[in-house]
């Protein structure tokens, strides 16, 4: 599938296309929805949702658009974008010990729009497009409480290979550390 080509369920309803800058305030909602989330699954380990995030998260996948180790689709549906899916063309990462592989950064679809097979339609064409780049392996990242998200990666062939850990210092490790 070419990025230029328009993908669409069954139906017709849903179309995934390659985003615009047209998309940014919207995309940028949805990744204030998905830091919002996140924040939700464990306020300790993602970040706090701000005023201004939905424009700084739009502007920064605006960043995104325009460089070629970058994927990013929009989900339409009826002219409105219903989510999307960003993704990178990365090489070797040695602090993950990984060689290259597509690394899905953020899939994400509005709360109203969820369990109509939208996630599943993004994700289906940013794996296509990252295929056709010649990755040799897809990876992402899930939270631990989005099984939601957990059972659509698992459906669509992805396997758990990490489990990130999380450990909060307070001020007895400062002390502790500081007085030796």
């Amino acid at each position: 599938m070419k990025e230029q080509e328009l993908k669409s369920d069954s139906s017709g309803d849903v179309v995934i296309r390659p985003a615009t800058p047209s998309d940014l305030p919207t995309l940028g909602l949805l990744g204030a929805s998905l830091v919002r989330t996140h924040h939700d699954f464990d306020p300790q380990r993602f970040i706090a949702p701000s005023p201004g995030l939905p424009q700084t998260y739009g502007s920064f996948i605006g960043k995104q658009l325009e460089r070629p180790d970058v994927v990013v689709f929009a989900a339409e549906r009826e002219g409105a974008v219903v989510g999307y899916a960003y993704a990178t063309v990365d090489g070797y990462d040695y602090m993950s010990l990984r060689g290259p592989a597509g690394v899905i950064q953020d899939i994400v679809v509005a709360p109203e729009h969820r369990g109509q097979g939208i996630g599943r339609l993004i994700l289906d064409a940013t794996i296509a497009v990252l295929a056709a780049r010649g990755v040799p392996r897809i990876v992402l990242s899930t939270a631990e409480k989005n099984e939601t998200a957990q059972r659509l990666f698992a459906k669509a062939g992805f396997r758990r290979t990490m489990i990130e850990m999380t450990r909060e210092m307070d001020e007895a490790d400062y002390a502790g550390w500081l007085s030796r």
